[in-house]
């Protein structure tokens, strides 16, 4: 397909594809505009506030990255690091969300000084091919298995874990029928078939009256949230266990974003810009605990914008700008349907997986960290969880195979604080 082949990023901007990538990415991550102040209120956190902090610290990170890093990568709050901030630290360890704002905060010190350092661009590099391949496969399949999600396609089952939903219900007809679409407009080479797609969603749930516009078009959120963290706190052990986790799911989930997004785009590990998206990634979840919000890292959502032609910073300028202006149209955004990106979700998850290809299967101490990686990243609902089941594969098998040449120290380093993170002991 036209959307993943390697491309020259120096190439000759072509700014219509820019833009409507940029609008691509921005409309399938624009619910976390309503999802992320959903989730944080849970632990207490003002909505309009976490609103705010929401779309200001996605806009500067976005900005940062599309302006310094000139790459097609927007930032946002973090889904599931949120969840975890709110359901376990907060709800489930009684602590208030300002001290939960000071962990993120120092978490996002911490990795600003990794990322300075040169630390977390080791660790990406660091990353076998096989492995790299087998988290964009993976993250391709967990995008598609979200949507199916979102749109009732598949449900949860006591007996068999997932199971088929209702698809005769309006959230799956319009998930299939705007797949469908996009899968025409793609075989068609139509340019942004992704946001034309989700376009065609929305008017077909208002079509059904499943969408109407609100009463109100415009309102702006106060940052009620922002500035609020618990600074006394910081000095504290007991948030230590808190700040590690954060540490380990955000550091591989955007190891692991940046691993498939690079594939997709056909650009070397070693590219100076992504050492620079790593360094803007932290310094997002500085400035949005300061804002507050959770954790903000790099969206693998950017899939959708690079599939409809984005190749450069300007389309996460375009992302920035749609976050701001968001500000101001809240009311509008927050009636729409998440479910209208289903279909676009699964369709950017099947173009990444077809990195898949390129795994070699015949060498069992390749592919099957590899397929360990692809299957561990949708089934655990975890891209950090999916990539440390791949590294503790791929050094056991090379240290019982005695291919001690494939492994340098820091795989096995990798290796081995996941283990001891799986077991509980760190």
């Amino acid at each position: 397909m036209e959307s993943l082949k390697k491309v020259n990023l120096e190439s000759q901007v072509d700014l219509k594809r820019e833009i409507i990538g940029g609008l691509s990415t921005f409309f399938t991550m624009a619910y976390i505009l309503v999802v992320n102040p959903a989730i944080l209120s849970v632990a207490g956190v003002p909505k309009d506030g976490a609103l705010f902090a929401t779309a200001v610290a996605s806009a500067i990170a976005t900005f940062l990255v599309g302006i310094w890093a000139k790459l097609p990568f927007a930032l946002a709050p973090g889904m599931g690091l949120n969840a975890y901030f709110a359901f376990v630290v907060c709800k489930g360890l009684g602590i208030s969300w300002q001290t939960a704002l000071a962990a993120v905060f120092l978490e996002g010190i911490i990795f600003l000084i990794l990322s300075l350092l040169g630390f977390r661009q080791k660790i990406f590099q660091a990353i076998p091919k096989s492995l790299a391949i087998g988290i964009s496969a993976g993250i391709g399949l967990f995008i598609s298995l979200i949507g199916l999600k979102e749109a009732g396609i598949i449900i949860s089952d006591k007996n068999t874990l997932v199971t088929l939903g209702d698809i005769s219900n309006i959230k799956a007809v319009i998930a299939i029928a705007s797949f469908i679409f996009i899968a025409v407009l793609s075989y068609l080479k139509v340019t942004g078939a992704v946001l034309i797609g989700i376009i065609f969603a929305t008017i077909l749930a208002g079509i059904l009256g499943d969408f109407q516009m609100p009463t109100t078009l415009f309102s702006f959120p106060a940052p009620t949230a922002a500035f609020k963290i618990d600074w006394a706190s910081l000095f504290s052990f007991s948030i230590l266990p808190i700040i590690v986790t954060f540490l380990l799911v955000d550091m591989f989930d955007t190891v692991g974003t940046l691993a498939g997004l690079s594939s997709l785009l056909g650009i070397k590990k070693d590219d100076k810009r992504l050492s620079r998206v790593l360094t803007v990634d932290a310094a997002g979840t500085t400035v949005g605990a300061l804002l507050g919000t959770s954790t903000v890292t790099t969206y693998i959502e950017s899939a959708a914008g690079i599939v409809s032609g984005a190749r450069t910073g300007i389309a996460s300028i375009v992302v920035a700008i749609l976050f701001l202006i968001s500000l101001f149209f809240y009311p509008v955004l927050s009636s729409i349907p998440l479910y209208v990106t289903s279909g676009a979700l699964i369709f950017v998850g099947f173009l990444m997986f077809q990195t898949v290809k390129n795994i070699d299967f015949s060498k069992i101490e390749e592919g099957l960290p590899a397929f360990v990686t692809l299957m561990g990243i949708p089934l655990t609902f975890s891209i950090a969880n999916g990539i440390g089941f791949g590294f503790i594969t791929y050094t056991i098998l090379k240290l019982t195979l005695g291919k001690f040449k494939d492994l340098n120290p820091l795989i096995i380093i990798i290796s081995i604080v996941f283990l001891l993170h799986f077991l509980k002991i760190i």
